[in-house]
């Protein structure tokens, strides 16, 4: 049976992280002329600073969950293409819930027990048997799932590899562009216009601007619910520590990277960030220092931590928590890709969204993501 003949020959893609990168490099490999614009250099925004956890953890829609156990997939076969490589890692997920009235861990692992999902359910004790690197005296009394199927990715180390991939392709990547804006002719999305006027137009447009997705769509009439929140990511120095796993814990969630260091992030000091009437965010120091505290409490060795970095902007999250994928119905030729968990969907929602853009079809897995449901 032969392929599904291209019905595009060219697409403009406006936003530079892992669903803009993702997307363009699989049109390209179906042989569609690529260009892609972003406002600052690839993976500046929300992509760069993601905890980048690949999970599907907890309890979700069967819809996502099965979207979410495609975006795993995808980075086993990606992980298999590279061997020893230090960007990407399947350490597993180890989580526990406070001890208090909110702890559910024992109806979500019998939740993931339902749905297939691997799922074990360990003591303190197991954990320190199975997972280098934790305070098995920090897990809560009703235990901590562990998730043997998850891992966490660098994201500015697969959008560098998805880039290089475009660029060999024949695609364009235009960054510091500034501000893009869609250009609309005939009641049709043809393409993007810079900042300082260039204009790049294309068959096929792809809107995945993270968290700026529902402002741009506004101006066009369009409306896609909006929760995204101020996020803040610290990052540590380097440090020796056996950890390799993702550990989401009721007061820090943590994440080893390429070099040796942690991300850290949480609810709570999310909700802490300080944002100023001009826009401006701020992490207050004692926040910061809140969270390296929380860090040392569930990790053994405890390690001497020391702040290399903090990251704060909106983190895209959709009105209803769902991500949003597909061709708005209001703008044919304008797609979308706005949503949670980029990590974890980069690459199946960037090769489903190049299908539908470039051989103009409706993938299935989408249809209950349809940005629609806002009208």
């Amino acid at each position: 049976m032969q392929p599904a003949a291209l019905t595009i020959e060219s697409a403009v893609i406006i936003g530079g992280g892992i669903f803009g990168v993702s997307t363009a490099a699989h049109l390209a490999r179906m042989g569609v002329s690529v260009t892609l614009l972003n406002d600052g250099p690839l993976g500046s925004g929300a992509s760069g600073r993601s905890l980048a956890w690949l999970n599907s953890a907890r309890r979700r829609l069967l819809p996502y969950h099965r979207l979410r156990l495609a975006g795993i997939d995808r980075y086993r076969c990606l992980a298999d293409r590279h061997p020893g490589a230090n960007w990407i890692s399947f350490g597993g997920g180890l989580t526990w819930d406070a001890a208090d009235e909110s702890n559910e861990i024992a109806a979500v692992y019998r939740y993931e027990r339902d749905l297939g999902y691997q799922s074990e359910l360990l003591s303190g004790g197991e954990v320190v048997e199975r997972i280098a690197g934790v305070n098995g005296d920090a897990v809560t009394a009703p235990g901590a799932i562990l998730n043997a199927n998850e891992g966490w990715v660098d994201l500015p180390s697969l959008i560098g590899l998805l880039a290089k991939e475009l660029l060999s392709a024949g695609g364009r990547i235009v960054t510091d562009s500034g501000k893009a804006e869609l250009i609309v002719s005939e009641g049709r999305a043809t393409g993007a216009r810079a900042a300082d006027g260039r204009e790049f137009t294309g068959d096929a447009v792809l809107l995945a601007t993270g968290p700026s997705v529902p402002a741009m769509l506004a101006s066009h009439g369009i409306t896609i619910g909006d929760a995204s929140p101020i996020a803040l990511l610290v990052e540590t120095r380097p440090v020796a520590h056996p950890l390799r796993a993702v550990l989401n814990t009721p007061r820090v969630a943590i994440r080893p990277t390429p070099n040796g260091a942690f991300f850290l992030d949480s609810a709570w000091s999310e909700e802490e960030v300080v944002v100023h009437e001009d826009g401006s965010f701020e992490a207050r120091p004692e926040t910061v220092t809140g969270l390296l505290d929380e860090a040392r409490k569930v990790l053994n060795p405890i390690p001497e931590l020391e702040v290399a970095g903090v990251h704060l902007g909106p983190k895209p999250i959709p009105g209803d928590g769902e991500p949003v994928f597909g061709e708005l119905s209001a703008l044919p030729g304008c797609h979308v890709a706005f949503s949670h968990s980029g990590a974890t969907l980069g690459l199946i929602a960037g090769e489903m969204l190049a299908e539908e853009m470039g051989l103009s079809i409706r993938h299935p897995m989408l249809e209950s993501f349809r940005p629609e449901r806002f009208d």
